[in-house]
């Protein structure tokens, strides 16, 4: 499994247009800019400023994707939990991200694995796992703040 560091915010950017449904020219059209424009946005090019958050957040909504928030986490040395909506939540839903969960739980494993098969880690193995791992993190709180949004008095936490 193939996953990207996203270490800086030309990256998260280049990562948001790539996972935008239709691409550039939809992300675009999406923001109202033309497409040479939103080009030197989004490339910092011909001295233009960078799209702004607020530009990013709209399209990450569409591509239902969090690289922004999730970069600006690490930079913390946190992680980036979206929290369920006490209103959507119910049994399936436990059930799916207990699933998800558990996935991500692997993933971390699979990675670490992979790292000490020459019995070393890396520096870039390691960013790997704390990647994983953090993702993991986020997943099972997600899932922990769900129970008990589920199972809470009154359905919220």
């Amino acid at each position: 499994m193939k996953r990207n560091i996203l270490d800086s915010r030309r990256k998260v950017v280049q990562a948001i247009i790539g996972a935008y449904p239709g691409g550039r020219e939809c992300a675009a059209t999406r923001l109202g800019l033309d497409l040479k424009k939103f080009d030197n946005h989004a490339y910092e090019s011909a001295g233009s400023r960078p799209l702004t958050d607020e530009q990013l957040h709209v399209l990450e909504q569409d591509a239902n994707t969090t690289y922004l928030p999730e970069y600006l986490a690490q930079l913390y040395n946190g992680m980036f939990v979206p929290l369920p909506d006490p209103e959507s939540v119910d049994n399936v839903d436990l059930y799916s991200r207990s699933v998800r969960a558990s996935v991500k739980r692997g993933a971390v494993d699979m990675i670490i694995e992979k790292a000490l098969e020459d019995g070393v880690i890396e520096s870039d193995e390691a960013k790997l796992i704390l990647k994983a791992h953090a993702e993991y993190m986020a997943e099972r709180h997600g899932e922990v703040m769900a129970v008990i949004a589920v199972h809470s008095e009154g359905g919220n936490a």
